[in-house]
């Protein structure tokens, strides 16, 4: 973890890392984190070598991007400079206390959402249509939470009723229809931007000052959702779900490893080519 002199480090997770001001003690005393994204990359609960040379600015920037753009939702980023060493790729946020569950939403049948209906033709519980194929469009968005994971363990898709047990009714409803919401607006914004929002992922909080549920994390980033562009998607074939996001990675590794012990390093054109879409995803979205 870097070295900086006003905070020290209290966390290191897959591909971020966190730190606490100086004056506080603990992460409960804290009052403001800063949040730094590494160029780590992980799939299927693995952090992966080699890293993806300006990932972890390429995320902040586009997390920043989307904060903004949504700037009447509360949210935990704050208005304060990170330290220099690492002003690119570094968030000072407020501390929330985090909710147990990753709110994921689908717009598309893709991923582990595909493989569920695959087997029992429903995802999280939720029944879909018979005879759909793998990246189309569902009748409406679907809410399908998962557990949060720990580094090296996994994160399981779960129902609804399952985070009612976790965080009781009242708050899984509205981190549901939070979600739900919030999906459905950055979806249109990137149909504006000829892109497809096919699914993500959000992590809320509870704001220790004001009690509100606040989006913490990341938001709509390439690490945490799945881009397709719209046109290649309209024309149809092979290439139309090919993606903006880790997928890339996803999908090398379903072909090149058999899912024992640790993944192979990832080659040198798959670490370019994913650099390049990532960055392209941040210019048609920031550009306009």
């Amino acid at each position: 973890m870097t070295n900086l002199s006003e905070w020290k480090p209290v966390y290191s997770g897959k591909v971020r890392e966190l730190y606490i001001p100086l004056s506080a003690s603990t992460l409960g005393e804290a009052d403001s984190l800063l949040l730094v994204a590494t160029d780590r990359i992980s799939a299927f609960d693995h952090i992966l070598s080699p890293d993806i040379p300006g990932k972890g600015a390429l995320l902040t920037n586009l997390s920043r991007w989307w904060f903004a753009a949504l700037a009447d939702l509360p949210h935990h980023l704050r208005d304060e400079e990170p330290p220099v060493e690492v002003v690119d790729r570094a968030m000072v946020v407020e501390p929330l206390d985090m909710f147990p569950v990753e709110c994921v939403v689908r717009g598309y049948l893709s991923g582990s959402g595909w493989k569920e209906y695959q087997a029992s033709g429903e995802v999280c519980g939720i029944p879909l249509p018979a005879g759909l194929q793998e990246g189309d469009p569902l009748p409406e968005p679907i809410y399908t939470p998962a557990t949060k994971a720990a580094v090296g363990d996994h994160d399981e898709n779960i129902t609804f009723q399952a985070t009612e047990f976790l965080i009781g009714h009242q708050d899984a409803a509205q981190l549901r229809d939070l979600s739900l919401d919030l999906y459905r607006r950055a979806a249109s914004i990137c149909e504006d931007r000829g892109l497809i929002l096919a699914d993500t992922k959000f992590e809320w909080g509870r704001s220790r000052s004001t009690g509100a549920i606040t989006l913490g994390d990341e938001a709509l980033t390439s690490d945490s959702s799945r881009y397709w562009d719209g046109e290649a998607y309209a024309k149809g074939g092979i290439n139309r779900l090919d993606s903006f996001d880790k997928q890339l990675v996803r999908n090398w590794l379903t072909s090149h490893w058999d899912f024992e012990g640790r993944p192979p390093a990832l080659p040198d054109d798959l670490v370019q080519h994913t650099q390049t879409r990532y960055r392209e995803l941040l210019a048609r979205l920031t550009s306009n």
